[in-house]
Formats: structure tokens, sequence, C-alpha cells
């Protein structure tokens, strides 16, 4: 049923580290061998095995509108054939900035990057630079990349200083970072009493990265409160959310606004895309008309913006779209709940616009120490029981899901009945 993907993957191994070239797509999460993919059709994937798998992932998060979308197609196509790239300025550029300007209050220009890692770098880079401060905060469990500063590992309930995660970064680098617990509103005072020299707070207002947590609205407000009182930036990574959770990603949905959100997925299509963004007095602090240096060279490349103004001009022009994609996610969701029920499988369940999550335990996650509480094996062999029989899950519990506008409600209901087989196994 695997062997070419087995195949493939040892092959992979002996000149690639781990045979991937991101972690979590080596499956150590649920074990197995990982599907080696061939192509993607619309809701579909199709592995080189043969093999079809009903697609929860959507490249984690990029394909709104499912793979192989044919406006998206089409002007990849016609965008390459007049050159891949130019290292110069295109009016791409300038649209799709426009695009996604016209729909925030709180921003006023745009830089593309090309990845989601170096936007909220450079947004990080940018706050020091405004403010003149150091330290920043981030939280556990909310990933931003694997930039040095970043990488922090979890540290106790308390706010404390961080430490490497990973080696190949210093302690010197990680030492400005002070880690908080997500939703622990003394524990994020705590940070500024403990430091007089906070740039940032950044932030997953919608977490993916721990699987699906969102933030409380009053955690999003005291965030949002103690910047302003310590004189700090707020930071929405909306890598993940942005144009995803609504059409205006988690800014759309909660009351308070941030002085920087980073972008990145939707507003690539799929292509490797990422872009911060705030008002022009903050922006107007970055080169070349400020002092904080960034720059790229395949920034703003014109096959990526032209897919994501495509990707963006559908979603603006039908944001109905957001009520039905969320329609679907509940409709997964509340089945996938009550198979568990039926089963007498502890499960908790929740969305956010076209984003799903599911969890093995028994209480509502609020944080990343709640999540690493549930059952990491019974959702491996949920996983693994349910590839084989054609429906594709993010491979890790710490991972969100997505749909998008080519999965049906058949699909839907084929996956409920799928895990109503599986859960009673479990």
């Amino acid at each position: 049923m695997f062997d070419n993907s087995i195949k493939a993957y040892e092959e992979a191994k002996e000149v690639i580290p781990g045979g991937v070239d991101s972690p979590v797509r080596a499956f150590k999460s649920v074990g197995g061998t990982p599907p080696f993919i061939e192509k993607g059709e619309g809701a579909y994937l199709f592995d080189i095995d043969g093999n079809k798998y009903v697609d929860f992932v959507q490249s984690w998060g990029p394909l709104i509108f499912g793979h192989a979308d044919k406006d998206v197609e089409k002007a990849v196509i016609e965008t390459a054939k007049k050159g891949l790239s130019f290292g110069a300025p295109t009016t791409l550029e300038t649209e799709l900035a426009q695009e996604i300007v016209e729909m925030f209050d709180n921003i006023d220009k745009v830089r593309f990057v090309s990845s989601g890692t170096e936007a909220t770098m450079s947004a990080i880079r940018l706050a020091r630079g405004v403010t003149g401060k150091n330290d920043i905060i981030k939280f556990e469990g909310c990933y931003h990349g694997h930039s040095d500063s970043l990488l922090v590992q979890a540290g106790s309930g308390l706010a404390t200083f961080g430490s490497p995660s990973s080696p190949g970064v210093p302690a010197d680098l990680t030492k400005h970072t002070l880690l908080c617990e997500y939703n622990n509103i003394e524990n994020l005072k705590k940070c500024f009493e403990d430091s007089s020299d906070i740039s940032c707070i950044i932030i997953e207002p919608i977490a993916g990265n721990m699987g699906l947590v969102p933030a409380s609205p009053e955690f999003i407000k005291a965030c949002r409160e103690l910047c302003d009182e310590n004189g700090a930036l707020l930071i929405f990574d909306e890598v993940m959310t942005g144009f995803r959770a609504s059409l205006k990603g988690a800014s759309g949905i909660l009351e308070q606004q941030a002085d920087i959100i980073t972008f990145g997925k939707v507003i690539g299509a799929g292509m490797p895309v990422g872009a911060f963004a705030a008002s022009k007095e903050i922006m107007g602090h970055l080169s070349p008309d400020g002092a904080v240096y960034q720059a790229g060279t395949l920034s703003g490349n014109p096959v990526a913006m032209s897919a994501g103004l495509v990707n963006l001009k559908k979603l603006k022009s039908n944001p109905e779209i957001y009520e039905q994609l969320n329609a679907k996610a509940v409709k997964l969701v509340t089945g996938l709940k009550e198979v568990a029920t039926k089963n007498n499988i502890a499960l908790q369940v929740d969305t956010r616009g076209s984003m799903f999550g599911f969890f093995f335990c028994e209480e509502v996650p609020t944080n990343f120490k709640e999540v690493g509480k549930c059952d990491f094996d019974r959702f491996a062999k949920f996983h693994h029981e349910m590839i084989k029989k054609g429906f594709y899950f993010a491979c890790s519990q710490y991972e969100a899901g997505f749909i998008s506008t080519a999965i049906s409600d058949k699909d839907i209901e084929a996956c409920i009945e799928a895990a109503n087989e599986v859960m009673k196994n479990l």
C-alpha cells in the first residue's frame, strides 16, 4: 500500500537530513512512513503508490480553494512565462499590498518577504528599532519560525528568561526572550515586572502550533493594555490565521488591534511568501526610509505575488465563503466528537473559520502544558488508521487542520463514518 513511499523515504534520507525538508513531515509524532505526494487536485492528494486522500492539511493552510485551483494556476503560468524573478520592483507587489492594506484600519504599508519565519524575525527587529528596547515576550506553544531568538524552550509556569531549545542557538541571543504561559494574565504581568526593556509581545492570537488553541479576549486585551502602558509594540503573528480565520484573520474576530501584523500562507496561495505590515509611522523606520535594515533577493517575486493576488481577490469578492468553510469545519469536528462520545473516548474540538482542531483529552486545553497532557498515543493510532482509510490529517496533535472550498459535505461525511470505525478500536 505504501511500498513506493517507503522506498522513496529511504532514498531521501541518504541525501536529505531525516529525509524531509521540514521536520514534522517525517511523521515522527505518529509513526509510519510519510506518503510521498505525486499531485494534488481540489480536495485530494495522490501519492506515488496511487493512494488518494481527502486532504485536511491543504499545504498547512494556504490552499483555501484547494489544490491546483484553476484561477491561481492560470495566473502563475501567465506570470512565469514573463520571467520567474527580476530582483527589481513590479506592479504586482503594489497591487497585492493595496489589497491587504485596504482591509485593515491599523496598517498602511506592507513589506513582502519569502517566508513566515522571515516575516516574524523582521517584525521583531522593526519593533526593537522603533522602541529602542531589546527584550521580547513570546508564549509557550506559539511557533513563530526558526530564527534564533524565537527558538526558546518551554519554561516553568512562571515567567522566565528563555534558554535555547536547539543546538546552534547561542544563549546570548535568547537571553532577551521572555517566556510566558499562553492565556495567563498574571504570568504576563510578571514579565513586565521583570524587565523594563521589553520592545514587543509577539503572539499567535489564535494559536495553530499547539493544535488549535485561541487566546481568550481577556488575555488579548491584557496584551494590548500592557504594551500601551510600557511603551512596547504588539505583534500579531497571522502567518497561519491571516485570511483564514476570517477575511481579516484573527484581527477581524478580536476587538484589540496589533501594532504590527505578519502574514503568509494564504497571501501566496501555496507559493513561498510572507509579509509584515504596520502603520506608516512604524514602517517609516524600515530601510530605505529608515535605519532598520531588511532585504531579500526574491522578496515580492512576481509569481508568488500573482498567486496571492488572485487568492485575495477571490476571497474579497465572495466573503460568504467563510461562513461556508466554517460550517464544514463545524460539521467535521461535531461529527468526530459524536463518534468519539459514542465510543467512550474523550475528545475536545474547536474551530475558527476554516481552521479546526481536536484533542484526545478530558478538558479543553488553553495552553501548551495542557495540550501536552493529551493522549498523543491515541492521536497517533487515530492518524495512522485514518490515513489508511484515505483521510490525511496533520501529522501531530500540535498542529491545526484546514478546510478548503474543494472539500465537500460528502467528503466530511465519509471521514466521520471512517472515524467511527477507527474509534471502535482506539
